[in-house]
């Protein structure tokens, strides 16, 4: 799937969950959250990272600010399951998106999501849209609305 194609997917699918967006690109990237903390000119915390975690065999998706690390015991307190950080194959099969630009949602399968609180600090966020290239800004509480996330305390 070409960016293109993978940023048109991810607003159709946002829309499609009630949520308007408007995505922005960085030719130089946004892969990490430093990085795309620098494109956008705001702070690590506020940029979400979209990480899938196998719970068992199934993928979970983690929402959590870029200043935080996700505490693996804590998430599997909370799902009731032993937990590891997912593949990149994992990854791509779950979400059809790669590692550095995968959005908060629009999946190729629905994923359980989890959401840190920590992004509730904030006005805006801003999370990937498909691409290593691309971020788009949101409101957190419309992100946890969105993606129907359990708000939970996961990280460090």
């Amino acid at each position: 799937m070409s960016r293109s194609d993978a940023i048109e997917r991810f607003t159709g699918e946002a829309e499609a969950s009630g949520l308007t967006v408007e995505v922005h690109r960085f030719p130089d990237g946004t892969r990490t959250a430093a990085d795309a903390a620098a494109a956008v000119g705001c702070g690590v915390g506020q940029i979400v990272k979209s990480l899938v975690f196998m719970a068992d065999v199934r993928p979970v998706l983690v929402l959590c600010s870029g200043a935080k690390r996700v505490n693996e015991e804590l998430l599997a307190a909370h799902l009731g399951l032993e937990v590891r950080i997912a593949a990149a194959a994992e990854v791509r099969s779950a979400t059809g998106y790669a590692i550095g630009g995968t959005p908060p949602l629009g999946h190729a399968v629905p994923l359980r999501t989890v959401v840190d609180p920590h992004l509730l600090e904030f006005d805006e966020v801003w999370a990937a849209a498909g691409t290593p290239d691309s971020v788009f800004p949101v409101a957190p509480k419309a992100l946890v609305k969105a993606t129907a996330g359990a708000v939970v305390a996961v990280t460090h």
